[in-house]
Parts: structure tokens; C-alpha cells; sequence
């Protein structure tokens, strides 16, 4: 399910205006497990940065696409180890240009260009708990019109439906946290796409969300 042009994106805009920075994605494969948020010194880099999507990378083919909600098992590199997680993309929110801009420090930063937020679902599936911060979440990236799109550094993870991994403590076994991810991505794309895995896997799991508006 994906909605367009919600009030819940003017809702939660104000909250991170001042820390918005937009970088180019890396992809999967140049990620970092670690990276749950940026240093200073990485926001100052990025704001210097005018924001934009990955030209150079294309998404992978998508012939076996999950549906939106349809789960995928993969494993994730945490802390402790590798965990198999149960992953289902269940739906995108995507804003409007003017709300954009009021989410990065330079409103020409975001010219043309607007929030999309996938909401994915997690479930710990073991071999064991999950100790310390989960970053399963960092494995999310978002694809408009077959090109991936540019992470949103400092977007507020706790928003209406999603959860902050911070608050997420001792993950059980079969424990399920809905967690976002927010990419800036081309105003009027049609397709969207959000890919999950761990760095450098060869084939993420994909759901496919069609007719963006």
C-alpha cells in the first residue's frame, strides 16, 4: 500500500528540520553495518554535499519482487552475530517537494525531490537474542524508476507506526519491531522499490510498489 502527499509527512518534518542532511546512497555493498547515524563532522561533510540519487547504480533485477506486506528470510550481520530475520516491506509514505524542503538545510537541496519512507517489519527468528543495537534496519535502501535513491541522514526513526531500534532492547526470538527508512528520491517517480540485505549480498529481497503519483 503506498500513500501520497500525507499530512503524517508535515507531521514529522518540524521534529528533524535542523538535522536533515542528504547524501548520496552507497548501496548494499558499500555499507556499513554500523552506521546507524551520522558523527558531526559526517553531517557537516554531507551538508557541503548537494543532494542527489545514485546515478551510477541500478537496481538489481526484480523478476522474483515480493508483494508490498509479503515476507522474505535473509540473514543480517549483527553484534553478536549473524541473525535470520523474516522481512516484509509493508507499505511507503511519499511526501511532496515543499515538505522536502523543509526537511534539509538548504530547501534548494531538495529541488525536485521528495521523502519517500518505507515501513518494514522485522521478526528475529533466531538463532538467539539480540543483544545491544539492532541494525538490520540499515540494510533497507529505496529504488525510484529503477535507481536507488539518496538516504536521508538524520531522519527520526521513531515516527507514527515505526520504532526506534535505540528502544529496542533484548530482541527475542520470534519478536517482530516495524522499523523506517527515509530516501530522497525524484518528485512524480512511478515505481518504487525497497531492497533489503546485508553488505554485499548479490541478491537482496525486493518488493515492488507501483504507481507512486
Amino acid at each position: 500500500m503506498l500513500h501520497t502527499k500525507t499530512a503524517w509527512l508535515r507531521a514529522a518534518a518540524p521534529v528533524a528540520v535542523l538535522a536533515m542532511t542528504l547524501t548520496a546512497c552507497g548501496g548494499h555493498k558499500g555499507a556499513s553495518n554500523g552506521a546507524v547515524g551520522p558523527s558531526p563532522d559526517q553531517q557537516k561533510s554531507s551538508a557541503d554535499s548537494a543532494p542527489k540519487t545514485d546515478k551510477n547504480s541500478t537496481a538489481p533485477a526484480a523478476g522474483n519482487a515480493l508483494k508490498p506486506g509479503q515476507s522474505g528470510t535473509g540473514q543480517y550481520k549483527e553484534e553478536s552475530g549473524k541473525v535470520t530475520y523474516e522481512v516484509a516491506a509493508q507499505k511507503v509514505h511519499v511526501g511532496t517537494e515543499a515538505e522536502a524542503q523543509k526537511m534539509v538545510r538548504d530547501p534548494k537541496d531538495a529541488k525536485g525531490l521528495v521523502a519517500a519512507i518505507a515501513f518494514v517489519k522485522y521478526t528475529n527468528k533466531g538463532p538467539g537474542i539480540i543483544k545491544g543495537l539492532a541494525k538490520a534496519d540499515v540494510g533497507a535502501e529505496i529504488y525510484a524508476d529503477g535507481r536507488r535513491g539518496g538516504v536521508l541522514i538524520g531522519a527520526p526513526h521513531k515516527l507514527p507506526g515505526c520504532e526506534d531500534p535505540v528502544d529496542i532492547d533484548n530482541w527475542k526470538v520470534g519478536q517482530s519491531h516495524v522499523l523506517c527508512t527515509t530516501y530522497m528520491i525524484p518528485k512524480g517517480a512511478k515505481a518504487l522499490e525497497v531492497h533489503w540485505g546485508d553488505e554485499g549480498v548479490a541478491n537482496p529481497l525486493i518488493w515492488k510498489f507501483d504507481n507512486a503519483g
